[in-house]
């Protein structure tokens, strides 16, 4: 099938699914196929069914959700009046990106006692990995399309990444395309000294231009309509406050920016994404690796046409605001990162290490180099120093991913705060065995702003959250929000207590009262005007640590009350690493001792709950 055209469709929540998506069109050219690539969203789905040959790559998001940027293409796939054979005349394949972890983390105490109900759990667990790519694989069968092969799963758990599934599934793929003898045994198609071509040319400018007309470009402060990623709003930061107590091991910063006049709008639940930038270090310790004038100017051209744009870069662009604002030089890089650089060294000791590190082979030997200590981009570029010097400009776009915005909780309701914007930071910085500590971009870039020192204005936007709370106003609400988690219920609290609704509960824990206890004036407040209930867990201020599922246990007559018999929704936000687990184990035990449920009749009580969106999380690693 060597004229055989390929679409490769991808649903990307992070990069990875987009990352793929590009390696299997990157293997495609090199085996003389012609092959697309696009979002699935930017895709017309109604030109699917002329389509021969389908690749989907499939990322799964949240609790079992598609990416952002497939939304609109799942709800056209699964609707009811599609005629069973429309897609009769295609091949597909399905390749899913997920994480098995949830599945090992919520086998709690009871692994013992309960051995059969954590097993039906586990095994729910399990169905949710890889969720969305299943349920996609299924459908497309129900269409009529023919299958080149089993639906791919990888995982990022695995100790090799998702590449440990990635790689087999891509030669069993080119074997059905281009069938069995065709592509050779001992053949990486990930090593080449041929580049693939760049997807966009930089001619750079003569003369120097302003960059105000590149901010005005990039975010209007009056934008014609909602604010959006296309459009963001550059919002006045109006307070940066650390809320953790001096002696506290981690900086946790209050932001609030002003939206007046912005046309944002949000309810309890939503968030806010911000685009954040590089240092101005950084940008120029890369201009300096790769031998570019940070003040020049050029504009970008696609080498063929369909190419999408890169999203607020403007026409024409300096180099300096194309590294700050769009190049994420502090990301890990991938192994395409690596197969890139390969093709475009000319120094032969370091192309043979980036050879081995693009190889498969070689991802033990690139996991220790690169993943397991976080080593960003600009570090790599920094190590390869006759490579970095002669990349090509064209290949900027190709090599080094885009800024993606961050998601924060919003952490106030315009009906207390009106015009007002505000949310709760965890100043991201650790340490790896490598010298320099590892620091996220956004939260140490918002911690670094002072509008004491002058204006500071902020790209930001809105958009639905994964929490959505009861009209009702007599419906009680428990909330556990230990740390950082408690940001989304305390907007949710300021907007049913200004709607006058009274039943709300808030579990929220955290290590001492006097150095992370945020907002307890407000929460002290609101238990004296009868519009809250608080229960606190403060872990480090007793011999034995005590959190919110031990206060949710201690109180287990009055949380099965509020759910059995007054109806009550319950919600859970913060670090997904082991309080989700934790707290579902408090719950299914209350539902037995409280309830008088057996074990398996506990877990359909809570799986009942979630799916009547009575039990609902928003978590995050």
């Amino acid at each position: 099938m060597p004229s055989t055209r390929l679409l490769v469709l991808f649903g990307s929540q992070t990069g990875t699914a987009q990352d793929v998506s590009e390696r299997l069109g990157r293997e495609a050219w090199r085996l003389g196929l012609g092959c697309r690539v696009q979002a699935l969203d930017s895709y017309p789905m109604v030109n699917l069914i002329n389509e021969p040959v389908v690749i989907f790559v499939c990322a799964t998001t949240g609790q079992g959700d598609p990416p952002d940027n497939m939304k609109n293409f799942w709800r056209f796939i699964f609707r009811r009046n599609l005629p069973s054979a429309s897609l009769c005349q295609m091949d597909f394949a399905v390749l899913g990106l997920g994480d098995s972890s949830y599945a090992n983390r919520v086998l709690g105490e009871n692994a013992v006692v309960l051995h059969s109900f954590l097993e039906k759990y586990r095994r729910l667990c399990v169905q949710g990995f890889n969720f969305v790519a299943k349920k996609l694989y299924r459908r497309l069968l129900q269409l009529g399309g023919s299958a080149l092969l089993p639906v791919g799963l990888a995982d990022d758990q695995h100790e090799l990444g998702p590449d440990a599934a990635i790689d087999p599934w891509l030669r069993d793929l080119w074997e059905k395309v281009l069938g069995p003898h065709a592509v050779p045994s001992d053949l990486d198609l990930t090593l080449s000294r041929v580049p693939w071509p760049s997807k966009f040319t930089l001619q750079f400018l003569q003369e120097t231009r302003s960059t105000c007309s590149e901010e005005l470009c990039v975010a209007r402060t009056d934008p014609q309509g909602p604010p959006s990623e296309l459009q963001p709003f550059l919002a006045p930061m109006v307070t940066n406050e650390r809320v953790t107590g001096p002696s506290h091991f981690q900086d946790v910063r209050l932001v609030e920016f002003d939206v007046a006049g912005s046309g944002i709008s949000f309810t309890a639940g939503d968030v806010v994404l911000i685009q954040p930038e590089n240092t101005a270090s950084h940008v120029q310790q890369f201009c300096q690796a790769l031998g570019l004038d940070p003040d020049q100017h050029f504009t970008l051209q696609p080498r063929e046409p369909g190419v999408p744009w890169p999203a607020r870069l403007p026409q024409p662009c300096s180099v300096r605001l194309l590294v700050s604002q769009h190049l994420d030089i502090t990301s890990v890089p991938r192994r395409s990162f690596f197969e890139l650089l390969a093709c475009l060294s000319p120094d032969e000791l370091e192309r043979e290490k980036l050879l081995e590190f693009s190889s498969a082979r070689g991802q033990e030997e690139l996991c220790e180099y690169c993943t397991r200590p976080r080593r960003t981009v600009l570090e790599v570029l920094c190590d390869f120093p006759h490579t970095a010097s002669a990349i090509p400009p064209d290949y900027l776009l190709d090599l080094i991913p885009l800024i993606r915005p961050r998601a924060f909780s919003i952490a106030s309701s315009l009906l207390a705060r009106p015009s007002r914007l505000q949310i709760l930071v965890a100043v991201v910085q650790y340490r790896t065995r490598l010298t320099e500590p590892r620091r996220g971009l956004c939260s140490n870039w918002l911690a670094s702003l002072d509008p004491g020192q002058g204006p500071v204005r902020v790209p930001l936007w809105v958009r639905s959250g994964g929490l959505t709370f009861p009209k009702t106003p007599d419906t009680p609400v428990i909330m556990v929000g230990p740390g950082t988690g408690v940001a989304p219920f305390r907007a949710a609290i300021q907007e049913r207590v200004a709607r006058g609704e009274t039943g709300n509960v808030l579990f929220f824990g955290c290590r001492q009262r006097d150095q992370d206890f945020y907002w307890e004036a407000e929460w002290k407040e609101l238990q004296t005007r009868g519009c809250l209930t608080l229960v606190t867990a403060f872990s480090r201020e007793q011999e034995q640590k005590v959190y919110v599922q031990h206060r949710l246990r201690e109180l287990g007559p009055w949380v099965w009350e509020l759910l059995d018999q007054r109806g009550a929704h319950f919600y859970l936000a913060g670090n997904a690493k082991y309080m989700p687990a934790d707290v579902s184990d408090a719950l299914t035990s209350i539902f037995r001792e409280e309830g008088g449920l057996s074990g398996p009749d506990a877990a359909a009580y809570l799986t009942r709950l979630q799916r009547t969106l009575r039990f609902q999380t928003e978590t995050w690693a």
